[in-house]
């Protein structure tokens, strides 16, 4: 069975992919900063890896001859990338760098649909304009990989979300739920589109990419064109609680120090095409982030 290294173990889409692609038979080896905060610890094989030393990072890929380097380490809050510039370029870009030096290894470098601007949603060969510093490291980091690795999949998803178990930061979805709970007002845009992506869909695709060692760019999104508001109301609908206390506003609302697009997400007919990706409706992914049974 390949032996699969995955970066940022410890962040949300990292705990998802290690726990599926494990319970899939793949030899996986998790990586992140701190302590091993993924659910039954004992079970993995985790290694605390600072990525931007570069010394730290051909220590570790001469300890292991991996099959499949799973990229998804990143510096990804859009905020923070603006006020960090140089921290985000070096944890961005050039771990990214140090990890290509796996020589014929399958690169799968896990990027964003913020790598876009306007108009969205995007298929994979749209032309890129990425609106804030986030979007432009990663887009930098995509041409690095796509220059220097001679086997390379790009996967972008969309406004993740999924289960959050012990040790994982809760969603979008779980701020609504716990919110709502509590009868708190909460202000949610609508004047933003997306396509969310259900965290599990990104696994079986991206293990499909393993196995089947297809190579280039997929989108791996959700089916469904929903604003934060949408997503908001939905929820509320499926749990039972009171979508009058979800108060429907616009960006402007809200003073942000970095643009965000207003129409973004992105098309997943290619990787429905090659990959047999086939993503669940977003009024499905609520019910099995949450462990809801649909109605009969």
């Amino acid at each position: 069975m390949k032996k699969v290294l995955v970066t940022g173990a410890n962040g949300f889409l990292g705990q998802h992919l290690t726990c599926y692609l494990k319970s899939e038979g793949y030899n996986v080896v998790a990586t992140g900063k701190g302590a091993c905060r993924i659910q039954n610890p004992d079970t993995i094989n985790y290694e605390e890896v600072e990525l931007t030393d570069k010394a730290a990072v051909e220590q570790m890929l001469l300890k292991h001859s991996f099959d499949v380097i799973i990229h998804n380490a990143a510096l990804s809050k859009p905020d923070e990338c603006e006020n960090n510039k140089n921290e985000c370029l070096n944890i961005n870009v050039e771990s990214t760098r140090y990890l290509l030096q796996a020589a014929g290894v399958h690169f799968i470098y896990i990027s964003t649909d913020f790598i876009f601007g306007e108009n969205g949603p995007h298929a994979e060969d749209a032309e890129t304009g990425p609106l804030n510093f986030y979007g432009e490291s990663k887009l930098r980091a995509e041409r690095l990989v796509i220059e220097t690795s001679d086997r390379y999949t790009i996967v972008r998803p969309v406004f993740i979300y999924g289960h959050a178990g012990e040790g994982m930061r809760p969603t979008f979805l779980h701020w609504v739920k716990t919110s709502l709970e509590q009868q708190k007002q909460i202000k949610v845009v609508s004047d933003q589109i997306r396509t969310p992506t259900f965290a599990e869909d990104i696994c079986k695709g991206i293990s499909t990419i393993i196995a089947t060692e297809v190579t280039g760019v997929f989108n791996l999104a959700g089916k469904d064109i929903l604003s934060p508001y949408d997503m908001a109301v939905k929820t509320a609908e499926i749990l039972q609680l009171d979508s009058s206390l979800i108060h429907e506003v616009t960006a402007e609302t809200f003073a942000e120090p970095v643009r965000r697009a207003k129409r973004s997400g992105l098309k997943i007919e290619k990787a429905q095409r090659q990959l047999n990706y086939s993503p669940v409706n977003f009024e499905e992914g609520v019910r099995l982030t949450f462990g809801i049974s649909a109605v009969k």
